[in-house]
């Protein structure tokens, strides 16, 4: 009963409109434009995320370096927040050479302190270390789900807006047909 109650726009009777239909085939399609179309992009975003992420673990490498001055200790002037400041470093690159540049470390350290930075291939530092494992696969699931939601939210927003236009047509023939008929009856309500 339940799955007939819910497929009678779908048959012919003779109270079916117009309207119904084309709300039948509405909601059809914005269904699967949100459950496949959805599910695509997530999977799509997801993957790509993850092989960016293992390209981040795969090309960054930690690296000895050496602080060249003290490092401020007022966090309130700190450029990002969690206590890290930026800092000229001293490292070697990976083709032996000698190479100075900024990164993030922690306020406050001397000069002549011993830390761990990340490098590119090249030799360039790179601002964060890669992502673990378990990490990267988190945040590439929640970017994929992101997404999902980037491509179901406005499908189904106008899905609803179909509907609600729909609604009103199918008012809107209802009072006409009401003008018709109302007049038969002989005595007027409103």
């Amino acid at each position: 009963m339940n799955a007939k109650s819910g497929l009678w726009r779908w048959r012919s009777n003779p109270l079916r409109r117009r309207e119904d239909v084309v709300e039948a085939w509405l909601v059809l399609a914005v269904w699967i434009v949100v459950v496949a179309g959805g599910a695509v992009v997530g999977v799509l975003t997801a993957r790509a995320a993850g092989d960016v992420f293992t390209a981040q673990r795969a090309h960054r490498h930690p690296v000895r370096a050496v602080l060249l001055a003290d490092a401020p200790r007022d966090t309130a002037a700190a450029w990002p927040a969690d206590g890290l400041v930026r800092a000229t470093v001293r490292w070697t690159a990976p083709d032996g050479t000698t190479r100075t540049g900024d990164t993030l470390v922690d306020n406050g350290l001397r000069a002549g302190a011993r830390l761990v930075v990340w490098q590119d291939d090249h030799g360039g530092l790179s601002p964060t270390k890669p992502t673990n494992p378990t990490e990267g696969a988190i945040e590439a699931a929640l970017f994929g789900a992101t997404a999902a939601l980037a491509v179901a939210g406005p499908v189904y927003g106008a899905g609803v807006l179909g509907r609600a236009w729909l609604d009103r047509r199918r008012l809107a023939r209802w009072d006409r047909e009401w003008d018709l008929v109302e007049p038969r009856w002989g005595h007027r309500t409103g």
